[in-house]
């Protein structure tokens, strides 16, 4: 899977740590366009959310915020490319639980997520949700069980991208539950739907903010939630573990930049994305995808992404699987 993400792009990442921190930013930061890297296609849940919050500061802060999709390899074209960029402010990532995920499920990669990148800001905490092509015979988590056993290896599931919170919910089901099923790898949700509209694959353990969409509009049949509990957007969804017990997969959403932006830059930017999240218009927005706002400062951030790496280990060593 590896291949993809091509020598040019990495060698970057250590030419720009060989070439030293950029200058401070000035003052006026920012006085030109910021560009903010996600690694998932356009339309799917990250992007609808980046392009929500990237609106609001592009309003805030005087400058466009431009949402750059960077797709392929569960995200880490986005992480490497945002790595190798100057610190200076103006190119950011959006992070996910495929950062988390990766820095264990990948064998080889050429950069350190927690070393080479500072935390900026968190976004919101939101679960993901098992939706099934409506062609397929389960209606609840345990018929989907029960099929799924009569039919080892007939089953497919789609996801995101290797290393996404969406592939290893899956993953961690499959043990769980014992399901023999088949992973369909996509470079983003939304390019998988029309895949499990049709029944091609059959499932797939979205991000509610895509799953939700699809399932209110019929195109697909909510199963259940990946939180520990029900989710408040969608109450009448059962959690997983309420079949499941002990099941559990949530998720965080927030901007990291690379190692050595200035301070005050990134004071700058926590404050601004702080403050959309105290803007009735905007929480009302996310709540609509089904995400909780979830204010912090960088050091909480920090500490949430660092916790979050520790316990998607866990999961990888427990699903057994690693992408070389």
């Amino acid at each position: 899977m590896l291949r993809i993400l091509r020598n040019s792009v990495f060698g970057l990442v250590f030419l720009s740590t060989l070439l030293g921190a950029a200058p401070p930013a000035s003052a006026a930061y920012p006085d030109r366009p910021v560009h903010w890297l996600i690694g998932f296609s356009a339309g799917g849940p990250v992007d609808i959310v980046a392009r929500i919050m990237a609106q609001w500061l592009t309003d805030r802060l005087g400058q466009q915020f431009i949402v750059e999709n960077r797709t392929g390899s569960g995200g880490n074209i986005a992480a490497a490319a945002a790595i190798a960029s100057p610190p200076d402010g103006y190119t950011l990532l959006f992070v996910a639980p495929n950062n988390a995920i990766s820095t264990s499920l990948y064998k080889k990669l050429p950069f350190d997520f927690l070393r080479d990148t500072v935390p900026v800001a968190s976004i919101m905490q939101l679960t993901n949700m098992l939706v099934v092509s409506n062609a397929f015979p389960a209606k609840t988590v345990q018929e989907f069980i029960d099929y799924c056993k009569a039919n080892p290896g007939k089953i497919s599931f789609a996801s995101s991208g290797n290393g996404t919170s969406v592939h290893m919910s899956a993953e961690l089901f499959k043990v769980m539950s014992k399901c023999d099923m088949v992973h369909v790898p996509y470079r983003g949700s939304a390019i998988a739907f029309p895949d499990i509209i049709s029944n091609k694959v059959q499932l797939i353990f979205d991000n509610l903010p895509s799953a939700m969409e699809q399932a209110k509009g019929g195109n697909v049949r909510a199963l259940g939630v990946t939180s520990p509990q029900r989710w408040p957007s969608v109450p009448d969804v059962p959690a997983i573990a309420e079949t499941l017990p002990g099941f559990e997969s949530v998720g965080f959403y927030g901007i990291s930049a690379p190692k050595g932006t200035p301070q005050d830059v990134i004071e700058t930017l926590n404050k601004a994305v702080n403050e959309a999240l105290k803007d009735p218009k905007l929480v009302a927005r996310l709540t609509e995808t089904g995400g909780i706002p979830k204010p912090m400062t960088p050091a909480e951030f920090g500490k949430l992404v660092t916790g979050e790496t520790e316990k998607w280990r866990k999961v990888v060593e427990f699903a057994g699987v690693s992408v070389d």
